[in-house]
C-alpha cells in the first residue's frame, strides 16, 4: 500500500527512526551521494546505487536522491583532465555533465520503471521564503506521484555567492525541507573516524550524541581528490544541519548502500535533535 501524502506543514517534525533498527520502517529517506563515488573508476556504483534505492522504493518508502558528479561527469565531454579552477568552465561542465547524469540514472531506474524527476536548486531558492515554498510544494508533489526526485545544485547559473559549497549541505537543507525520516550521507569511506583513517591509532566512531562537538576529531579528506569537494569535517556539518531539524543521519560508504538501508549496524550514527525552526 501506497504511504499516505505527507503533512505539508512548514514546522519540522522529530523523526520517529531513533536508530538503525528502525531505518527499514522509514516513511521518507533522503540518500546523498558524492561525485567520486559514482564516477571514474567507481562508475559501476551507479548501477549498485539504484538497484538499493529501487528496492527501498519498492516497499512503499519515498526516496530523494541528492547526487553530485555533473562537473565530474562533463570532464571527459569537455577534454579536460581534472577539475577547473575559474567558474565559467565549471559551469560548462556542469551543463554537460547533469544532462549525461540524469540520463544514466533514468536508463538504470527503466529496469525499475521507475522515473526521475530532475530538481536543481541553488543557496538561493532555499533561502527565499516564496522559492522555499514553491521547491518544497514541488518535491511533495513528485513524491505523492511515486516519481524519484534527483537534486543537484545548479552550478550551471550558481555563482560563488550563493553556492551551498557542497551537496552534503544540499543534502542537509533538502532533508529539513521536506521532513525526512532519515538522511543517509554516502561516501568512500565506511564511517566518521577520530583521524583520517589512514593515519595510525585511528578509531571508527559508531555514535554520535546530538551535543558531541567532536572536539577530538581531527578532520581529514573524503573522497577522491580532484573529483569530489566534501569531506568529513562538510558531513559532520551536514549531519548537524539535519539533526537540528529533527533528522538523524547515517553516514556510511556507498559499497554498503543495502546494508544502511536495511538496518544494520554499520557507519557513523548522528542522533537527532528537537528540531528548533522552520524546515529548509
Amino acid at each position: 500500500m501506497m504511504p499516505s501524502a505527507p503533512t505539508t506543514s512548514s514546522i519540522p517534525t522529530l523523526s520517529a527512526v531513533t536508530s538503525r533498527a528502525g531505518i527499514p520502517q522509514a516513511r521518507r529517506v533522503v540518500v546523498k551521494v558524492g561525485s567520486s563515488s559514482i564516477s571514474g573508476a567507481n562508475s559501476a556504483q551507479l548501477p549498485m546505487l539504484v538497484d538499493a534505492l529501487a528496492a527501498v522504493h519498492g516497499r512503499g518508502t519515498q526516496i530523494v536522491l541528492v547526487s553530485s558528479g555533473a562537473i565530474a561527469t562533463g570532464l571527459p565531454y569537455l577534454k579536460l583532465d581534472g577539475r577547473p579552477g575559474d567558474l565559467a568552465t565549471k559551469q560548462a561542465a556542469a551543463a554537460v555533465g547533469q544532462n549525461v547524469l540524469i540520463f544514466r540514472y533514468q536508463e538504470s531506474l527503466d529496469r525499475f520503471r521507475i522515473v526521475a524527476g530532475q530538481v536543481l536548486l541553488t543557496a538561493g531558492d532555499l533561502e527565499n521564503p516564496d522559492t522555499r515554498r514553491n521547491a518544497r510544494r514541488a518535491m511533495e508533489r513528485l513524491l505523492e506521484l511515486r516519481i524519484l526526485p534527483i537534486v543537484n545544485e545548479n552550478d550551471t547559473v550558481a555563482t560563488e555567492e550563493i553556492k551551498f559549497g557542497d551537496n552534503d549541505e544540499l543534502a542537509a537543507r533538502v532533508a529539513r525541507l521536506i521532513d525526512a525520516d532519515l538522511l543517509l550521507l554516502l561516501s568512500d569511506v565506511d564511517a566518521l573516524y577520530t583521524k583520517p583513517p589512514w593515519l595510525e591509532g585511528s578509531q571508527r566512531i559508531d555514535e554520535v550524541a546530538f551535543d558531541d562537538e567532536l572536539a577530538d576529531v581531527e578532520f581529514g579528506g573524503i573522497g577522491a581528490a580532484g573529483v569530489g569537494t566534501g569531506g568529513a569535517r562538510t558531513k559532520v556539518a551536514a549531519a548537524k544541519i539535519a539533526a537540528a531539524a529533527g533528522t538523524p543521519v547515517l553516514l556510511a560508504a556507498t559499497a554498503q548502500v543495502n546494508e544502511a538501508l536495511g538496518g544494520r549496524a554499520i557507519g557513523t550514527w548522528f542522533e537527532a535533535g528537537r528540531p528548533e525552526r522552520a524546515a529548509g
